[in-house]
């Protein structure tokens, strides 16, 4: 299989089932947002340290189920050879069961915290606010062609975890979350 097709050379890319689509496409623009969080979350792992290493093995299985996501991003609801392969029901379980855990044993917060901390919190963080665009690009998909909506579902919840995941990575590296305070109480 070869790397280039030179459809993008101008401004186009072919989709499964074959065809043509613009780059501007909000399909293209909806898998493509999934693919830049896979990227990303790839690079996350990357930051791990010996402390927040126990996150390894699901955020590399969140990868592989991003990679079923933007497939069926990538597959017209009305393609007879292809069909959607992502299905939530389990995996958005397990998403879940991981923000439970992780938030029963971080401290409780009933404020807003700044995104950052460790170096792994602040690409968790970014991880989340990728995840919230990623699902804003799919809504305005949905808003135009039949999509599965199981892939909505799923990243919706995806970010709940992002953030969950973030307070336990600074827990895990001994960092606290910065709370959030409103500048007028300072600037007054």
């Amino acid at each position: 299989m070869k790397i280039y097709t030179k459809n993008g050379d101008k401004g186009q890319t072919r989709i499964i089932g074959k065809q043509i689509l613009f780059k501007s496409d909000p399909r293209v623009e909806a898998y493509g947002e999934i693919d830049e969080l896979n990227s990303w979350v790839g690079y996350t792992r990357s930051l791990l340290t010996s402390q927040t290493a126990k996150l390894s093995n699901e955020l590399e299985e969140i990868q592989q189920l991003l990679f079923d996501c933007g497939h069926d991003l990538a597959t017209p609801a009305e393609d007879e050879r292809h069909s959607f392969e992502f299905h939530q029901k389990e995996p958005t379980a397990w998403l879940e069961q991981k923000i439970d855990t992780y938030t029963e044993v971080v401290p409780a917060v009933k404020k807003f915290i700044l995104p950052g901390g460790s170096q792994v919190a602040s690409a968790l963080h970014i991880a989340r606010t990728t995840t919230r665009r990623a699902e804003r690009r799919i809504v305005l998909l949905m808003q135009e062609e039949e999509i599965n909506q199981d892939v909505l579902t799923f990243i919706n919840r995806l970010s709940d975890y992002f953030f969950a995941a973030a307070r336990y990575a600074n827990y895990l590296d001994q960092q606290q979350d910065v709370l959030y305070r409103n500048s007028k109480d300072v600037f007054h």
